[in-house]
């Protein structure tokens, strides 16, 4: 089974209303699709990146799943100390590049499954039945046990969006019953309301403090393939022992010029980067001046450079 790349919600304002839409929570975690060919599973993430490896609890499908072959479609989470999802705890296990850490990790890092669609089934495509009927496929074939659950529905987006609100999560995906799976695609039948902001950015210069990184500058690529500068930021998930890493990790990186078309305001102090790694950061909103207010970053991710383009 070759690797596929999965469907994704359009960004919407306002929450659809009417019977057929389908309320879910959007798990904030690493979208994993699951291949099982009968013999071997495999796992990989949205870039096709394979992490099989990484969450070894998922690759035991026959421990939750009865189907002869399947393609799943989910998002693996880890919980925060706060009990909340955390992409940079989720993190820690995705970015495992030593696999013999991976059980000692494993045993810090628990993960969940959260399983929201199916593909294919015991020999067939099933993409192009509605929603409803692949939701009960997935009820059919699916034993959800402690590290993996089958999303669950909602009739009313926005009763569900207040209480996401009420518990700081990310948001929520709206889905019309009737849809269809969209490989590789968008439709406006999947939809996607954030309760915050989030981006995935490039790092094109760091400040230090005590020769030890304490800051980004971040930016993305407009559409003549140019790096704008959108902000710095020096607070979020990172623990001292990520800054640590990060400040070992950019050495071959630095470089004389400044790799944004406009200048940042820390310009002076600034040491510059090739663009090469790559954040997650949530922010409040965009400024009047295109740059981000109140920025935090959430963890070093696996995303191209050249994919962080701006809206």
């Amino acid at each position: 089974m070759n690797p596929l790349f999965p469907m994704e919600p359009v960004r919407c304002e306002t929450i659809p209303q009417g019977p057929d839409w389908l309320a879910q929570v959007k798990w904030d975690g690493v979208r994993v699709l699951t291949y099982f060919d009968g013999t071997t599973t495999r796992l990989f993430n949205r870039r096709q990146h394979e992490r099989t490896d990484q969450f070894p609890e998922v690759a035991d499908i026959r421990s939750y799943c009865s189907a002869r072959s399947v393609i799943l479609d989910g998002e693996v989470i880890a919980l925060g100390a706060d009990g909340k999802p955390s992409f940079h705890e989720v993190m820690r296990r995705d970015g495992i590049r030593r696999i013999e850490k991976v059980p000692q990790v494993q045993k810090q890092v628990p993960v969940t499954y959260m399983i929201f669609d199916v593909l294919f089934v015991d020999g067939m495509w099933v993409h192009e039945r509605p929603l409803d009927e692949r939701l009960r496929i997935l009820s059919d074939i699916i034993v959800p046990n402690d590290r993996v659950q089958v999303v669950s529905c909602h009739e009313n987006g926005a009763a569900l969006f207040d209480v996401i609100k009420q518990h700081g999560l990310e948001g929520i995906v709206l889905k019309d019953r009737t849809s269809k799976y969209i490989i590789g695609g968008k439709d406006s039948r999947w939809q996607k309301k954030k309760n915050y902001r989030d981006l995935i950015a490039v790092v094109g210069g760091v400040t230090l403090r005590d020769q030890v990184v304490n800051a980004l500058l971040l930016g993305l690529y407009d559409e003549k393939g140019q790096l704008v500068y959108i902000g710095h930021a020096g607070t979020g998930r990172l623990t001292q022992a990520d800054w640590r890493d990060l400040t070992e990790r950019i050495k071959p990186l630095v470089r004389k010029d400044m790799p944004f078309v406009n200048t940042p305001a820390r310009e002076k102090e600034s040491v510059w980067l090739e663009p090469a790694i790559t954040v997650k950061v949530q922010f409040a909103e965009w400024t009047a001046g295109y740059t981000l207010r109140q920025p935090s970053i959430q963890a070093i991710v696996d995303v191209p450079p050249t994919s962080c383009v701006a809206e």
